[in-house]
């Protein structure tokens, strides 16, 4: 079995389709993130956080459906110089041999498979973004639930103004329909609650069988989108690019034609297509590029701050100088490992605090409990001061 990761042949590897499919979602996280950080000093912007999966739809519909109505592909397939073909299954043998080795006629795409593709592409992904978020919410109210119990409504029925009764027949009749909407849309989200981990469990699993087929060669399709829609992803020859650019010329003239009004408004009309039409062409690589050059100013900047607000990192101050010996002290031997008291290698050396010198446990603390006093600089000294050294170099 033949594994295609090589760029041989019509058909593109498993590698490019998967960074085609995964580049949307990437998009959308730089998107995003972009304009979180703007957002900070232009609050409006946060409106756009709000609702970002309706802003992201409307900004994938407009460049998937030009996409697909100019070049046969979708917004991340052209960017990987790749063209969807309808696939058509020839049952008659003459035909198999004289089309292709794997029995497919590749044609253009008709308008029904662009208009599908797009609800596969932008719709579909909406509504699962949504379904999504529901679910998220109903089952933090009901973990919610679980830790907390159920809402209190002790002060429901209970009444703070006198009313009249008309006016309490209205707020019951408002209420009345309050409730109906909020138990409807309860009833709405534990529905969808129960049955999106069963949806979402089985278009996961269709998507990895799908895409494992592919990788082993076992069908054309990389995903069930495209096998209900019958399109294969074709690699783009240099010919269908040329023809490519040839019919968006002819597409934009036709629609310059079609403008009614006087000269003046048919100037205005065609200077706004014009705007529309370079919009549209350097949407791909201008967005990429837009978002790439933001997270280079962003790391650029936040290094920046970095290095301003760290805190001045000074070096440790010296240690303070040795005590002195006293005159009437008692010397200090030449080797270090002798205590000063028994003229003996030290046992459980001990530190007196106040002057910092090692001895032996048994003399210092005999000595430091008769006299009061370090035996080497006769500084003032307690027993409370004695420290055990339990690493003696």
């Amino acid at each position: 079995m033949l594994f295609q990761v090589g760029g041989q042949g019509a058909r593109p590897t498993f590698f490019e389709m998967a960074a085609a499919q995964q580049l949307p979602s990437s998009l959308r996280g730089a998107l995003t993130y972009s304009i979180g950080v703007l957002a900070l000093r232009r609050p409006f912007l946060h409106k756009v956080l709000d609702y970002e999966d309706e802003f992201f739809a409307l900004l994938m519909l407009v460049l998937e459906t030009h996409s697909l109505r100019t070049t046969d592909a979708s917004f991340s397939e052209s960017l990987y110089g790749l063209r969807r073909r309808a696939a058509k299954i020839r049952t008659k043998q003459a035909d198999i041999r004289s089309k292709s080795s794997d029995g497919i006629q590749h044609s253009g795409l008709e308008r029904r498979q662009r208009v599908l593709s797009v609800v596969f592409l932008v719709v579909l992904p909406y509504f699962k973004s949504k379904l999504h978020s529901i679910y998220n919410k109903e089952r933090e109210a009901r973990l919610q639930a679980s830790l907390w119990g159920p809402g209190d409504g002790r002060f429901e029925d209970v009444d703070y103004f006198d009313e009249g009764e008309a006016s309490i027949a209205s707020r019951t009749s408002t209420e009345t329909e309050g409730s109906m909407r909020t138990r409807l849309a309860k009833n709405i989200q534990k529905i969808i609650g129960a049955c999106y981990p069963w949806v979402h469990a089985t278009t996961e699993g269709l998507t990895f069988s799908y895409q494992l087929l592919y990788l082993l060669d076992a069908t054309g399709f990389y995903s069930v989108g495209l096998h209900a829609l019958g399109i294969h992803v074709c690699r783009a020859t240099g010919q269908e690019l040329m023809d490519t650019s040839s019919r968006i010329s002819k597409i934009r003239s036709r629609e310059r034609e079609r403008l009614r009004g006087p000269p003046w408004l048919k100037a205005v009309q065609g200077t706004l297509l014009k705007c529309a039409y370079a919009v549209l062409d350097y949407a791909q690589t201008g967005l990429i590029a837009a978002v790439f050059i933001f997270k280079m100013m962003e790391w650029w900047y936040q290094s920046a701050e970095e290095r301003m607000s760290a805190p001045t990192v000074y070096p440790p101050p010296p240690p303070p100088p040795p005590p002195k010996v006293a005159k009437d002290g008692i010397p200090l031997p030449p080797d270090r490992t002798i205590c000063p008291l028994c003229s003996q290698k030290r046992a459980n050396p001990s530190v007196v605090t106040v002057s910092g010198f090692v001895f032996c446990y048994a003399c210092i603390h005999k000595y430091v409990s008769q006299y009061k006093r370090c035996p080497v600089t006769l500084m003032p000294a307690d027993v409370d001061q004695i420290r055990r050294l339990f690493h003696d170099v």
